[in-house]
């Protein structure tokens, strides 16, 4: 039995089933990982060996409560970090749960930190490329985990949340610079969904980005 906040743990070529018996509304967020993939992150992660969990479920422990938060804000649209790093967070947390390992706080070593301000100048300067948690990581030679965490220690902030407000800080510049389409400045700041960035920029600046515009005239 699951209670909410817990997890269903799977190995790879497992077959696992869940049915929901004894209420409605119920919501799962599944991620299914390369087993190299996942391999890579356990060993960042700690584990050692191919990892293989013993058991199937991880209950609703105090350390994944901010685990699950960001995930129920990821799927009620409000998301503080991007799939791709929830994904990579599971992974480790999952791990270190299911292997009683404990995350030691360490200082940065000066190869990651200048790893991270790297990745920081990357996305200075290109903030409207596709800029994902794996290629960044993979730009500073850091495994996915150890990139994320590093990230986060260093600048306070997920790269996601970095590159989202950098893109906003653009939008902005450009909406206070001229008369151009709300739209155009949205494409050509990075954004795909013209609504995530009325959304984004509202909860970033307090007014709509039309409204942003007029004001700044």
């Amino acid at each position: 039995m699951l209670t909410p906040g817990s997890l269903m743990l799977g190995n790879a070529e497992q077959c696992v089933e869940c049915r929901h018996e004894h209420g409605t509304g119920d919501r799962c967020l599944s991620f299914a990982y390369d087993p190299e993939y996942f391999g890579r992150l356990a060993s960042s992660g700690g584990a050692r060996g191919r990892p293989l969990f013993q058991g199937l479920r991880v209950p609703a422990l105090p350390a994944l409560s901010a685990l699950v938060a960001d995930a129920c804000a990821a799927l009620s649209g409000a998301p503080r970090i991007g799939w791709e790093e929830l994904s990579v967070h599971v992974a480790a947390q999952s791990v270190q749960l299911a292997y009683g390992l404990g995350s030691e706080s360490r200082p940065v070593p000066p190869n990651s930190e200048a790893a991270v301000a790297g990745a920081v100048r990357t996305i200075e300067r290109h903030p409207d490329a596709p800029l994902t948690l794996a290629s960044l990581a993979q730009e500073a030679r850091l495994s996915p985990y150890h990139f994320l965490r590093m990230f986060e220690r260093v600048t306070g902030v997920t790269p996601h949340q970095y590159v989202l407000r950098t893109r906003l800080r653009n939008a902005a510049m450009q909406l206070s610079e001229g008369s151009a389409r709300v739209l155009d400045v949205a494409f050509d700041c990075g954004f795909s969904d013209v609504s995530n960035f009325h959304h984004a920029f509202r909860k970033e600046f307090g007014v709509s980005p039309r409204v942003y515009q007029v004001r700044s005239a």
